[in-house]
């Protein structure tokens, strides 16, 4: 299935699931950066809708102790995609989402005023799989094709934007692979 993206900033026919945490955009700016993370809530556990609660400031502290030290936060990313490849999206790409928090890319601070944030369900620890690739690609082509200023060096990783504050996504996303992909799919 190939994605559409609409005027409004939404790809029709996958999930969506909006969230209240985000902003506009400076006026003007640009949207010329990709930045890929990664999530599981409570951290190393897949599945269920933990993370979708998370974005929307609807999670239960009492779920789970990890909850309670991250109840008060707001924060989205515009996509998540999870380990069976399924996408949701929070955010329209038109908005900010709160996804990159203190940042830099390139001599630019506040990289959240310009990016696309992704999330993919996992963990620094363990790989992500075959189906969140395959969709990564496809997500990635289509915001490319709508924002011909994010090129194959402006996608990088929520840890290269805040290092020392950030992992993610890890040592073990595989950007190599990952890219080696997109530049045939594009």
């Amino acid at each position: 299935m190939n994605f559409t993206l609409n005027a409004s900033g939404w790809i029709e026919n996958i999930g969506h699931c909006p969230s209240p945490n985000y902003g506009q955009r400076p006026e003007g700016m640009a949207v010329d950066l990709l930045v890929i993370h990664n999530i599981s809530l409570p951290p190393g556990e897949f599945g269920g809708k933990y993370i979708e609660d998370f974005f929307q400031n609807k999670l239960d502290s009492t779920k789970d102790p990890y909850f309670k030290t991250i109840k008060d936060l707001k924060v989205s990313a515009h996509f998540l995609i999870k380990r069976d490849g399924d996408i949701v999206q929070f955010v329209s790409v038109n908005d900010r989402a709160w996804h990159a928090g203190v940042s830099s890319f390139e001599g630019r601070d506040n990289c959240g005023d310009f990016s696309i944030g992704i999330e993919l369900e996992g963990t620094d620890t363990i790989d992500f799989n075959e189906a969140q690739y395959q969709s990564l690609v496809k997500l990635t082509q289509t915001i490319m094709n709508s924002f011909p200023d994010i090129t194959l060096n402006k996608i990088t990783g929520h840890s290269d934007i805040a290092p020392g504050r950030k992992t993610d996504p890890g040592p073990h996303f595989n950007w190599n692979a990952y890219r080696e992909r997109l530049k045939h799919a594009l």
